[in-house]
C-alpha cells in the first residue's frame, strides 16, 4: 500500500499490553497505534512515548475504566492535560479514549474530557 501510495497513514488498532510487538508494527508500516490502554500491562503512555514515540504515533490513552467513569470532571481534566504533556511532545499523539466510553460515564466527565482537549488546542494554537 505504502509502495503505491507513500502519503496513506496505516492507522492499527491492537488491544492490551503489546510492547513485544511495537517494533514489527513499526517495521511493517504502521503509523498510527491504536489505542494506548493505561490499565493494560507495559502500556505506560510515559513509557511508550520515549521508546517509540519518534516511530510511531499513539491514539487514545485516556483510561475509560476508572477515571472517566468514577472520577470528577475536575480529575479528568487534569488528566487529559497529563495525557497530552506526555504524549504529545514532539508531536504525534491523538487525544482519546483508550477504548469505547461505556454507560457508566457521566456525561459531564464526557463533556469535560472532550471540552479540555479543546482548550488545551486552542491554548497551544495560540502560542
Amino acid at each position: 500500500i505504502k509502495k503505491e501510495f507513500p502519503e496513506i497513514k496505516i492507522f492499527y488498532h491492537c488491544c492490551g499490553s503489546i510492547p513485544e510487538i511495537i517494533d514489527d508494527l513499526i517495521e511493517i508500516g504502521v503509523d498510527i497505534l491504536n489505542p494506548i490502554q493505561p490499565k493494560a500491562k507495559n502500556m505506560d503512555g510515559a513509557q511508550l512515548k520515549l521508546s517509540y514515540g519518534n516511530k510511531i504515533a499513539f491514539h487514545g490513552g485516556f483510561d475509560t475504566q476508572e477515571i472517566l467513569p468514577h472520577a470528577s470532571p475536575a480529575e479528568v481534566r487534569t488528566e487529559v492535560q497529563r495525557l497530552i504533556t506526555i504524549l504529545s511532545s514532539g508531536g504525534g499523539y491523538i487525544l482519546a479514549p483508550a477504548h469505547s466510553i461505556q454507560p457508566d460515564a457521566p456525561v459531564k466527565n464526557i463533556l469535560a474530557l472532550y471540552d479540555e482537549a479543546k482548550c488545551s488546542h486552542l491554548k497551544r494554537k495560540k502560542k
